[in-house]
């Protein structure tokens, strides 16, 4: 069954959603990793953690603190140098921001980059007039998957009380997980760095082909993880 709605807010992971940036995130970690450790090991080691903050990514690989504090400033250095020209949105993503917002829906992001490069790809992409909120990496102190920077864009919104009127959507699993501890709905979608059977496996409680699905309707619960038409 599908009925319309019209959501008090949708919130959105920044990577891999709305941004194209998994080729730039690659480029980067394989400069660092062969920068310190002499080679980059493979690439799907890289991808199983995004999402999650990229000082916990690096302290995986560093064999210390100190050359993991190294490996975040070639990573940052080399990803500032490069973003802009390898940076851009998704289809359908400045459109679909535009359009919640004159449904009178609000709209925030939650991401795990560190606020001056979120507010960078926001900006080339031409997304930034449309989000009202951005959570990053240095707001909260735990990062996802835990709830805290979900929380944190429902309190920025005044949507705390309207979480289950709310959807939270991203790329990886730990997007999924932060959203439904935070209490709102979650929605998958399988361009960025995660496969659909990995997302899937996380019982979303919709799966998005196109992010125009979310301008038309949604699927009842009862069809979780379903794409929505």
């Amino acid at each position: 069954m599908s009925v319309s709605r019209h959501w008090k807010g949708v919130l959105f992971d920044l990577d891999g959603t709305l941004a194209d940036t998994v080729p730039l995130i690659l480029l980067s970690y394989r400069h660092t990793m062969c920068a310190h450790l002499g080679e980059a090991p493979a690439d799907e080691r890289w991808l199983s953690t995004m999402g999650t903050p990229l000082r916990d990514q690096l302290r995986a690989f560093a064999r210390s603190p100190v050359e993991a504090e190294a490996m975040l400033e070639t990573y940052t250095t080399f990803q500032r140098r490069v973003h802009d020209e390898m940076v851009k949105p998704f289809p359908g993503a400045c459109d679909v921001l535009g359009a919640l917002r004159e449904r009178g829906t609000r709209v925030g992001i939650v991401t795990s980059k560190r606020e001056e490069v979120a507010r960078r790809t926001l900006s080339v992409c031409g997304l930034d007039a449309q989000v009202e909120v951005l959570v990053c990496a240095e707001h909260v102190t735990r990062g996802k998957p835990d709830p805290e920077a979900v929380r944190l864009a429902l309190e920025g919104l005044d949507l705390t009380h309207f979480a289950n009127e709310t959807l939270f959507v991203g790329d990886s699993p730990f997007d999924l997980r932060a959203g439904r501890a935070a209490g709102t709905l979650t929605a998958a979608v399988p361009w960025g760095a995660c496969t659909r059977d990995t997302l899937v496996a996380e019982s979303p409680d919709y799966v998005l082909e196109r992010l125009e699905e979310l301008l038309d309707s949604y699927a009842d619960r009862s069809t979780a993880g379903a794409s929505v038409t």
